[in-house]
């Protein structure tokens, strides 16, 4: 830790004397600096130029080794057409017409071949094309020219194959273009004559200043077609070099730099001593800035224990130490200098978050301090304590808050370990005392439900012995007693169900299933102003299942999208609809068949407020409820009476708003002697 600067009023003492003499000596340095900048761009410009000649060297070096290469594998190709053309004529006479005819022949000639004479073993002329008192072909007057030979038969008895051809002509087709238009191209012997050029004006390398490369040729080179002719090797031009001369050559950079370097050498001496003496004053400047402040970062370094942070009467941050920012992930040059919100803030509760920090800033943050919730810079939530006082400079202005943070993550992550424990042992003991309630409910209401239907049905019988035939009183007798069979069928599968019990799956129409449980709410749902809309796929075929526990499923679904809509003022509508489903859109896609719609599934839509982000799961979970006297059950129990069906339920947002919960179950085949499935 520095210590602090002396006091204003303090005389400097006489270590401080060569700090002065050096501070005069700096008036110096812009002109110690720029003579160095200038002789350091001369020594680059210099560099830099024998860097680019070099270049040239080496470019013009690889140029001639690639032009070689390609004239030295045009003349193979040419050699091994030459050979072609040989093999051709083994067993055909020596005549003109012969040679003449050849595809071979006349290709050649269209290339780069002058003319091909054939000739016996004692080097007698057979036949030659073209013929020589016929009119020349191109490049046979561009000066010299040289020979191919191939032997025509095994050992050459057929005699020789002799190919005259254009060296001029060779540079002329074997040279790329605009490697021509950059080099002079020509070709020399040892005594430094020109054999072939493709430039207007031949230049020798001792003529001039132009950078020029001279490579030897090594290939199949003959001036005479009379020359021995073993297997082994023909007579070779072993003295024919290749030779590139550069036209344009680099021009010289160094002296219309150096005259720019001399014309702007007074200006960088007047601006580099203008910047320095800036650059005094921002320094004495500065040190009046830190003594002022030394007071109150001496105290936020002593506290080292704790995140601290300062921050000015806008909220942007002065100041943190390294406890703070090893909390959020953030180097103190991250984060000193930003306004809020700040990056540590948590995303979704941007707005609470600024708020919060305004009503700080205005000096109402709770005295015994306050918890919020930050995002370490990897994603890790942190909980904090947070205690805000004034910022008070030297001399006693308050230009800011102080914040102490203090983590206690590790304490709250006890607590709701803790919670979580606690809620999970009461949700066992929930669990287990809601099956022996409703085992008992089961049982003993299964009695009194007994007793009403046969009440009912006693009433009934008596009315009738006594005449009365008034047909509102039987008929809601009537539906009294249906309803009391219904009770008990509802608890007695309810009961089994409890018990582990398989449900009682028999062959019955989800159409009249959905009806029969619509009817039963149709009074319900009038009297909620809610518009019940039917949509039940016509001829669906029969269903083995359990028809009280779907029905029962369906009228939780209809009921919860009832209570969903109570919050609407007006039009609140819920739609039923059934339907086959294929074997992608059943949600068994795994247990489904190959092929075949074999499933079928009904669909609860409301307009109502939707699933507002919550999934099926959380929905069918045990004891949630989104109803503030909701048991938390409804939705668990048709979760599990579907899957006892082997179906799947599920929960969606509707596509024009609202909620959509379906239920999908398997077609299975009934059995011929009966609906009852032995292995449901």
């Amino acid at each position: 830790m520095s210590l602090p600067p002396p006091p204003l009023n303090q005389a400097p003492s006489p270590l401080r004397r060569p700090e002065a003499w050096w501070r005069r000596a700096l008036w110096s340095l812009p002109l110690v600096l720029s003579l160095i900048f200038v002789a350091g761009v001369l020594a680059w410009a210099r560099s830099n130029e024998i860097e680019e000649r070099e270049l040239q060297r080496q470019t013009l070096i690889s140029d001639a080794l690639s032009t070689e290469a390609q004239l030295r594998a045009k003349l193979k190709e040419e050699s091994e057409h030459l050979r072609d053309l040989a093999e051709a004529l083994q067993n055909e006479p020596a005549t003109v017409e012969s040679l003449a005819r050849h595809p071979e022949m006349n290709a050649g000639l269209r290339r780069l071949w002058l003319s091909v004479t054939w000739l016996d073993k004692h080097n007698r002329v057979l036949a030659q094309v073209p013929d020589p008192h016929e009119a020349k072909v191109e490049g046979d007057d561009e000066g010299l020219s040289l020979h191919l030979s191939a032997p025509v038969g095994a050992h050459a008895a057929g005699g020789t194959l002799v190919l005259r051809y254009a060296p001029a002509l060779l540079l002329k087709r074997g040279v790329p273009w605009w490697l021509a238009r950059k080099y002079d191209v020509q070709m020399v012997d040892s005594a430094d004559q020109v054999i072939a050029s493709i430039t207007e004006t031949p230049i020798r390398a001792a003529q001039g200043e132009q950078p020029s490369y001279r490579v030897n040729f090594v290939g199949p080179f003959r001036t005479s077609p009379l020359t021995e002719l073993p297997d082994t090797a023909e007579a070779a031009l072993s003295d024919a070099a290749l030779e590139l001369t550069l036209r344009d050559p680099q021009p010289t950079t160094i002296k219309p730099l150096a005259m720019i370097l001399i014309a702007g050498f007074l200006p960088l001496i007047a601006v580099a001593s203008w910047l320095l003496r800036r650059q005094l004053r921002q320094t004495s400047r500065a040190e009046t800035a830190w003594r002022e402040q030394a007071a109150w970062r001496q105290a936020m370094e002593d506290s080292a224990l704790v995140g601290l942070r300062a921050r000015d009467g806008q909220g942007r941050l002065l100041y943190v130490n390294r406890t703070f920012c090893e909390m959020v992930g953030l180097s103190a040059e991250e984060l000193v200098g930003l306004a809020p919100p700040m990056p540590y803030w948590p995303p979704e509760a941007i707005d609470e978050v600024m708020q919060r920090n305004r009503r700080n800033l205005a000096g109402h943050a709770p005295r015994e301090g306050y918890e919020a919730r930050w995002h370490h810079r990897d994603g890790r939530v942190l909980d904090v304590m947070v205690f805000e006082s004034p910022l008070v400079d030297a001399r006693g202005v308050q230009i800011g808050w102080m914040g102490s943070i203090i983590d206690i993550s590790a304490h709250k992550r006890l607590e709701e370990r803790e919670r979580r424990r606690i809620d999970t042992l009461a949700h066992h003991a929930r669990l287990t005392m809601l099956g022996e309630v409703a085992s008992t409910l089961a049982h003993e209401l299964n009695q009194p439900l007994t007793a009403i239907a046969s009440y009912n049905a006693g009433i009934i019988n008596s009315l009738a012995k006594l005449g009365v035939d008034d047909a509102v009183v039987l008929g809601a007798l009537q539906r009294l007693g249906a309803q009391a069979a219904q009770a008990g069928r509802v608890v007695q599968r309810i009961r089994e169900f409890l018990t582990r019990r398989e449900p009682q799956h028999e062959a019955c129409s989800l159409n009249q299933i959905i009806s029969d449980a619509l009817a039963l709410l149709r009074k319900e749902q009038q009297r909620a102003q809610i518009e019940l809309r039917l949509d039940l796929a016509p001829h669906l075929p029969p269903l083995l299942a359990d028809a009280v526990l779907v029905e029962q499923v369906v009228i939780n679904l209809v009921r919860n999208a009832g209570d969903s809509l109570q919050a609407r003022a007006h039009d609140r509508r819920i739609q039923v609809r059934s339907r086959l489903v294929s074997r992608a859109e059943s949600g068994l896609a795994d247990s489904a068949p190959a092929s075949g719609p074999d499933f079928l599934r009904v669909d609860v839509i409301d307009n109502g407020p939707g699933l507002q982000g919550l999934k099926a799961e959380a929905l069918c979970a045990p004891f949630f409820s989104t109803k503030g006297d909701g048991m938390g059950m409804g939705l668990a129990i048709c979760r599990s009476i579907i899957e006892a069906h082997h179906g799947v339920l599920d929960a969606q947002e509707a596509p024009e708003g609202g909620a959509m919960f379906s239920f999908t179950l398997p077609l299975r085949p009934l059995l011929a002697s009966g609906s009852q499935d032995p292995n449901p």
